[in-house]
């Protein structure tokens, strides 16, 4: 899961695009036919928008929105990281390839990275802390807040 370094200038999006963004949000597996409709537009322009909001990275890619639970990762916690300073380059790639790390977040503030965590259950999530997070060189501290409940608001 490297992450790209480059910045960019927003693309400019206008209503038509921002509706099409909604509608793939709330449901990625939506057919361009059902886009077109759903935002009253041709199926050749809803496709045409789609193809230039991929080709400019506004849409990176299709997911699925998983359950945690009924996945079986019934134990779910945010840990945040302090790092030393020069670590986040060499760090994002390693916590990346770990299975168990949902998101990753640079952030400013009293620690330099926040992840979310699922794991199986309680023993696996000290595992992945304990074993795998804490005993990375660079890694400075770390600070673990279980999540009892889990709200996707998209």
């Amino acid at each position: 899961m490297p992450a790209k370094e480059t910045r960019t200038d927003p693309v400019p999006l206008d209503d038509i695009d921002r509706s099409i963004i909604a509608e793939l949000t709330r449901d990625g597996r939506m057919s361009v036919t059902q886009v077109a409709e759903n935002v009253h537009i041709s199926r050749a322009h809803a496709y045409t928008r789609i193809a230039r909001l991929t080709g400019d990275g506004v849409l990176s890619r299709f997911t699925a929105v998983v359950d945690p639970i009924k996945a079986g990762l019934k134990s779910s916690a945010y840990v945040t990281l302090k790092l030393k300073q020069d670590a986040w380059r060499e760090l994002r790639d390693q916590l990346g390839a770990i299975p168990e790390v949902h998101h990753i977040a640079l952030v400013g503030g009293d620690f330099d990275v926040i992840l979310l965590v699922r794991a199986v259950d309680n023993i696996d999530l000290r595992r992945v802390i304990f074993d795998q997070l804490q005993s990375m060189p660079g890694v400075l501290d770390t600070q673990t807040f279980l999540v009892f409940e889990d709200v996707d608001t998209r």
